[in-house]
This record gives structure tokens, C-alpha cells and sequence, in this order.
């Protein structure tokens, strides 16, 4: 994105001499641009007023901290003055003036500085990718958590090569760091604080819930698949949560995202809330999420403009919510068991596919299909109800073919997987050892020559982490024994260090691990965001980044969202994989990791 810088003319009301400073233009989108002026004067201000003039007619300008008391009749100069509590301004001091423009095109204006019957127009400076200055050499990452010293491969179980508690707690840690809205007093992460308070849809609060990626739109398909995978699997590992002393942490983290489907749903309305932000204005922003200020609209699904993968896919998660809550909070587990029969019979009584009602989510999470969604939707209903209409249900949203990978867009393998639980007829396990074996050497998915199983370059480690959580649930409900755990060890291993780099794709886990990922927040600081070259300011410990190439090729870059971005899903399904494995080890029914490939 490029940035502009005007200049703008300071008239002191009660002085006769103050200094005027830049307007820095730092985020474009399609339609509008923010920006902020600082006033820094020599001697103290009793009142001020402020002209800027820009290169093209601006609609209007929103203004928190000063008041647009005139505007020329071309609408290409503006005049601020003073609130009545910021009429002060002492000399050495600075008060900054955020603002919001909004225009036609997709331009960012420049603008003119008319002093004393001279001008000059000012140009976009050159380089820019993102940030107001260069991240000082010298300056430290914060960190979220202490790093684990030494090599990735230090463990906490004697039958593990590696440190799955480590990677547990970790990994909830990132979920923390994808927060959004009002951050909770007991906030672990530093470099975090509140974010797009004000989300809403026609009035109605959608602050909250976690961010998708390295960007701040708040996708629900893609959110409530990894939440829904995520209590699943504490339901089956518990004990894993247990022993590596993360219980309490988990039923926190997974609180962020079930409030915000609670909110989501409007069950009075018959209306529910799947996306807050939109894609190509969010996009076009880099920088924190507590500096926002464009536009986030909110999407829906109604009767009339369906979505039932979304909404089938959110009741999924809001019932086994339900059923890890039950003895942690009953009356919490009773209001998330309410919202999922209410958000099921929504979806099932208006079936479609929500990225057709919503096409802004197309580009980014556009949905193929919402069967298997309700096919899963129902299975967990069933498990958590035991009513007998969700099975059928559940049998009549199965098409039967196996899946083609565990992910925000598919779910045969977890719906017949939740077959398979409550009926143990043999075609629904066949499904799931098909399934897994494809991920397996001799399957139709490649193999890197350093043993991950790779479906696709788009978040390679996600895929193979989708697989694997399949595999170690089926495992836990007695399908595919050793050779299911050892796919996951194969692929979960690799992604903590097993490879030819001896690299370990999640932050924070080792000693070698990604510094440049793809995020906004943890590569921008108060005031700077790092380069394309420079490590982070903040370290985003427990993501898991998108993963390697076909070759095992990768490269730390913070600029390729293929392999280098994080998001929910695939850390969803990471973390359950992590917290099958340990639970495993700890009950002393984890094989040998397979042997080393490279």
C-alpha cells in the first residue's frame, strides 16, 4: 500500500507563533483513506485551527479530536479546530488528530501547503510498504511467552521425540494473540490490547471472537470449524490439557470464540452474523488491529439469503462447547446447547451455500457445498443430545465418498468419523481409513522427500494437520491403531522439527523457527512496522505458518501468504493433532516415531 504525506497550515488562536507538523496518510483502502496530523508546537497554544487542502475533493472527513468547522466549496479543504478539552497544547508537546477521508477511487489524494501566497506540492514517499518508520535495529521482540531454549526436540514424555506440552500451551497462546474486541484483564499476550470494539451489524454487537489470519476480518466458516475441531478435542483429551497444566487455559481461550457465536445468532430475528470486515478493504491495510479505523461491515444469513455450512458448521461448534462446559459451567453449557438446537433448525430448514448470499466472502473462504457441514453439524448434535432426529439427519447429509481433506471446506471425514461413534457400522469406518490412508505412503496425496504429507501449497502444514487430527481422533475410537498415530507423528513431528532444516514451523517452539510471518500485528509496533526484511517486533508464539513446498522448500518471507501465514483453521487442527499425540504418550499407547527422512 502506498502512503502519502501532506502538509498542513497551523493558525494559533491565542498565539502568534507555533509550528505546524506532517499529515501522515497511512492506511488507502477503496473509498477512503486514515490518517493523523501531530501538532508539536515551539510555545503553548490556548486554541488552534488547522487547513488542510488536498489534491482531490474529499466526501467528508471524520474527526475524533477536533471539529471540521469550515469546508471549501469544492470539498478539497478543510478546516479543523480545537475541541473544547484539547484547546491546550503546551510547547514541546505533541497531540495527535486521527481522521477518516472518504472519496471516490481507489487514490489516496496528496495535498498542498498554501502559506504566504506560496505552494508546493508534496509526492508519495518512495519504498513505502506499510509503516511510518523503520523498526529500530537494536529493538527487541516482545514476546508473549518465554522461548524454549535450546533444540526444538526436547521433550516432557519419555515416548516422545518432542515437547507436545510445550506445543500445547503454545499453541493456545496464538488463539490468544488472534483476540479481538475487549481483551480480558488476565490478556497474556503484551503486544495486544483492545480492537474493534464497535463491530456491529445494524446496531448489533459483534465485537469479539478471533481474527482469521495474518489480517483482521472475522470469517465464522473458517473460525467455527477450528473451534469446533478444538473442543472436540478437549472432549477426547482431556487429559492432555490436564497434564500439561493447560486445562484451565483452554476453557478460557475457547470462551473468546463461543461468546462470539452467541452474539452472532439472533434467533429472535431468525438472522446470523458470518463475517465482520470486508476482504479487499482489510486487506489493503497493514498495520495493528488497535489502529484501525476503515470500514467493517457485517455480513449475514438470513430465511431468504441461506447458509447453511456456516450456520451448520457454527452449531457444530456451539454443541460440543456445550459438552466440554458441562462440568466446568453448567449454566454456560445449557445456554451454548440452546443457541446450537436453535442456529441447527435455522440451517436445516434453510439450506444454501452462505457464500453465495455472501459473494464479499467468495475470494477468500467461498464455500463449496453445505452438506457435508450439516452432515457434521448433525453428528455432533447427536453425540451431545442422543435424539435420534440428528442421526438421521446425519445419515441423510452423508453422500458417502470419502474426503479430500479435513478443512474449513470439508468435513466428510469428520462427519463420518461422528458416524461411525454412534452407529459403528463398517461403511462409515471404511470412509475414515480411506480417508486417512490417502494421507499415508502409497495414498493419492504426495509425500515431501522429508515425510509431510502435502495436499496443497495453500498452508501445506494445515492440510497435513487436518489429516492428522483424524487420524488421532479414529485412533482414540479404535479405528487404524499404530498406524494412524504414526501418520500423525510423521506429519506433526515434521512440522516441530523433523525435516532436512531441523526447522520448526511454529513460533516460539525451539530455537529455529520463523521470525517473519505473515501478520500484521506481530510485525507492527506503536509507530513502525517492520520491513519486509526484518524480524517481527512481536513474537506470535504457537503459530503454526503455512508450510513448505512440495520439495520441503521454504523460505522465512514475510511477504509470501502461501507458506508463511498463519490462521485459525490450520492451527485448530494442529493443536488437536498435538493434543492426541500427548494424550497417547501420557497412557503409554504412543508408538516409536517413524524413522527420521531426512
Amino acid at each position: 500500500m502506498q502512503e502519502y504525506i501532506c502538509w498542513l497550515l497551523l493558525v494559533s488562536l491565542a498565539l502568534t507563533s507555533a509550528e505546524s507538523q506532517g499529515v501522515y496518510i497511512s492506511q488507502a483502502w477503496s473509498g477512503g483513506f486514515h490518517g493523523h496530523v501531530t501538532l508539536s508546537p515551539s510555545q503553548d497554544l490556548h486554541g488552534w485551527e488547522v487547513h488542510v487542502k488536498f489534491s482531490k475533493p474529499i466526501d467528508s472527513l471524520e474527526v475524533w479530536t477536533a471539529t471540521v468547522s469550515a469546508v471549501s466549496s469544492d470539498k478539497t479543504e478543510y478546516t479543523l479546530t480545537n475541541k473544547d478539552y484539547d484547546q491546550d497544547v503546551h510547547g514541546g508537546s505533541e497531540l495527535q488528530i486521527d481522521f477518516n477521508g472518504h472519496m471516490s477511487g481507489d487514490t489516496a489524494p496528496t495535498a498542498t501547503l498554501s502559506s504566504g501566497g506560496g505552494s508546493s506540492q508534496t509526492s508519495a514517499p518512495s519504498g513505502g510498504g506499510g509503516s511510518a518508520t523503520q523498526a529500530p535495529a537494536t529493538q527487541a521482540p516482545a514476546t508473549s511467552a518465554p522461548q524454549t531454549g535450546g533444540s526444538s526436540n526436547l521433550n516432557s514424555h519419555p515416548n516422545t521425540k518432542f515437547d507436545y506440552a510445550k506445543a500445547l500451551k503454545l499453541s493456545i497462546l496464538f488463539f490468544d494473540a488472534q483476540r479481538s474486541g475487549r481483551l480480558p484483564s488476565n490478556n497474556p499476550i503484551p503486544w495486544r490490547s483492545d480492537s474493534a470494539v464497535n463491530d456491529n451489524g445494524d446496531g448489533h454487537d459483534l465485537s469479539g471472537g478471533w481474527y482469521d489470519a495474518g489480517d483482521h476480518v472475522k470469517f465464522n466458516l473458517p473460525q467455527a470449524t477450528a473451534t469446533h475441531v478444538l473442543a472436540w478435542g478437549l472432549e477426547k483429551f482431556k487429559d492432555a490439557y490436564q497434564a500439561s497444566g493447560q486445562l484451565d487455559m483452554m476453557y478460557d481461550m475457547l470462551r473468546t470464540p463461543l461468546d462470539y457465536f452467541l452474539k452472532c445468532w439472533q434467533p429472535d430475528r431468525q438472522v446470523y452474523w458470518v463475517q465482520v470486515g470486508n476482504g479487499e478493504i482489510d486487506h489493503g491495510y497493514w498495520g495493528r488491529p488497535e489502529d484501525m479505523h476503515m470500514s467493517r461491515p457485517a455480513y449475514k444469513v438470513t430465511a431468504g439469503s441461506p447458509g447453511s455450512d456456516v450456520a451448520g458448521n457454527t452449531a457444530a461448534a456451539l454443541a460440543v462447547g456445550s459438552l466440554v462446559y458441562k462440568d466446568k459451567d453448567a449454566s454456560y453449557s445449557a445456554k451454548l446447547l440452546t443457541a446450537a438446537k436453535s442456529l441447527y433448525a435455522f440451517a436445516k430448514a434453510h439450506p444454501g451455500i452462505y457464500s453465495n448470499s455472501v459473494p464479499e466472502a467468495k475470494n477468500f473462504y467461498g464455500s463449496s457445498g453445505w452438506e457435508d457441514e450439516m452432515c457434521e453439524a448433525a453428528g455432533a448434535m447427536y453425540k451431545v443430545t442422543k435424539d435420534q432426529q440428528y442421526l438421521n439427519d446425519a445419515k441423510g447429509y452423508d453422500k458417502g465418498g470419502a474426503g479430500w481433506a479435513y478443512s474449513w471446506d470439508a468435513k466428510n471425514a469428520g462427519c463420518q468419523l461422528l458416524l461411525w461413534e454412534a452407529t459403528h457400522e463398517g461403511k462409515y469406518k471404511g470412509k475414515v481409513e480411506e480417508f486417512v490412508n490417502s494421507y499415508d505412503y502409497g495414498g493419492s496425496v504426495p509425500i515431501t522427500p522429508c515425510g509431510l504429507s502435502w495436499r496443497d501449497k495453500w498452508g501445506s502444514n494445515g492440510y497435513a494437520a487436518g489429516a492428522s487430527t483424524i487420524a488421532v481422533l479414529a485412533a482414540a475410537d479404535g479405528i487404524g491403531g499404530d498406524k494412524f498415530k504414526k501418520l500423525a507423528l510423521r506429519n506433526i513431528d515434521y512440522m516441530l522439527g523433523e525435516n532436512r532444516q531441523h526447522f520448526s514451523y511454529v513460533i516460539g517452539f525451539g530455537s529455529n523457527f520463523p521470525k517473519k510471518p505473515h501478520h500484521r500485528a506481530a510485525s507492527c509496533a506503536p509507530g513502525y512496522c517492520a520491513n519486509a526484511g526484518q524480524d517481527s517486533p512481536n513474537q506470535i508464539n504457537g503459530a503454526l505458518v503455512g508450510g513448505p513446498g512440495r520439495n520441503d522448500d521454504y523460505e522465512d518471507k514475510r511477504d509470501d501468504y502461501i507458506k508463511n501465514e498463519v490462521s485459525v483453521i490450520s492451527n485448530g487442527v494442529f493443536q488437536t493433532a498435538v493434543a492426541g499425540l500427548y494424550h497417547f504418550a501420557i497412557n503409554n499407547q504412543l508408538p516409536p516415531p517413524p524413522a527420521p527422512k531426512c
